[in-house]
Parts: structure tokens; sequence; C-alpha cells
């Protein structure tokens, strides 16, 4: 498994102003389709082309496109801020959506929504979700998304936990996992600490 921690100025500024509680909703949106922006250059850095021609105005170029099609899937809800910005930097790509909560007693995931494409053979899929905390809903996504076919998998998350991508790694080793930051820990109840609090709920006001 390739983990890859963000080293660029942009993300760490802006993460820094997603964690402080004084942020707004409305500014925490818009700063987390902003680092989604930006991880979405790092996760698709080393995809593959496939070389052709393009007429310019003047003469016939040589051309470079991705050589095979791009599904975002994002776990609902927290999911949908970073597909947002992802959507800006792909428009015509795939979007698919996996609802998977986390049992408050039991940190289990617990799945409720399903809506992605039957056959994802020979697409380059990129999951998701802004915390990679327990680990345990990023599996249960893989897992969904290896059995329509998925070879080609990309995690790309604001902030992880060593626990987490620990997690992810133990069951599905060919994942590679892109983050904004690496943080220190999980506290009892499962939650990245220092993290920036629950994701969803500071992005649609219910916190």
């Amino acid at each position: 498994m390739s983990f890859n921690v963000s080293s660029h100025p942009l993300i760490a500024d802006k993460i820094s102003r997603m964690r402080d509680f004084k942020t707004p909703n409305h500014e925490f949106r818009r700063l987390m389709s902003e680092v989604a922006m930006l991880l979405s250059y790092e996760a698709t850095s080393s995809l593959s082309l496939k070389e052709g021609k393009v007429k310019t105005p003047l003469a016939w170029a040589r051309s470079k496109k991705l050589s095979k099609e791009i599904v975002f899937v994002g776990i609902l809800r927290a999911g949908l801020g970073l597909i947002d910005g992802m959507m800006k930097v792909f428009p015509e790509g795939r979007f698919a959506h996996i609802g998977i909560y986390r049992d408050e007693e039991t940190l289990k995931p617990v799945k409720y929504y399903i809506r992605f494409p039957e056959n994802l053979k020979d697409k380059t899929v990129i999951l998701a979700d802004p915390m990679l905390a327990t680990g345990g809903s990023a599996v249960e996504a893989v897992n969904l998304i290896k059995s329509r076919g998925a070879k080609e998998i990309i995690f790309v998350c604001l902030i992880a936990a060593k626990e987490g991508a620990e997690h992810l790694k133990k069951y599905h080793k060919d994942v590679k996992i892109f983050a904004g930051c690496l943080d220190e820990k999980l506290n009892d109840n499962g939650y990245i600490v220092p993290g920036l609090g629950d994701a969803g709920d500071r992005m649609f006001g219910t916190d």
C-alpha cells in the first residue's frame, strides 16, 4: 500500500483554517472544496496516459489523454464536500455515492445507500472521505467497489490517523492513500485527535 501525506503549503494552510472551531460553516465548505481540488492533483499524478494526435489551428500535434475513465465515489455525507472540489477538476468524470455511517456504540460501519456503476472494471476509482479514522468505513467501501470489478482504487482524505491507514492496509494493500495530513491518534470514541470535529456536521451546520 502506498501512503502519501501531502507536504503542500496551501493544503496545510487550508486544513489549519478548517480545524479552527470558529470557522463558519460556509467557509468550511469552501475550504474543503479547495483542498479537494489540490489533493486531486496529487492523487492523480501517476495515472496512465495514452498518446494520440490533435489538430491545432496551425498543425497536428501529439496529444496525451487519460487511458482510463475516472469514477469518483464519495462516502456520504461528508464525502460530498470533497466530491464538489473534484468535480471542478474533472467535470467529465462519473460520480457515485456510498452511504455508510459509523455506529456510535460499536464503531462498526453500517451501509444504508449504494449508488454507483455495476461494472467498474478497467476504470480508475477515486474514493473520497474527509476523515480516515478507524478505517472501518473505508474498508467496507473498498469491498463494495472491488465487488464491481475495480482494480485501481485511490483513497483521498483530508486527515488520516495512523490506525485507520494501517487498518485499510491490512485488508487492501493495493489501495493508494493520499491524505492532506496525518494526525496523532484516535480518542475512545474513534474520533481523530486533534482532527477538526465531525466534518459532516461542520459542512451542513448540524454541529
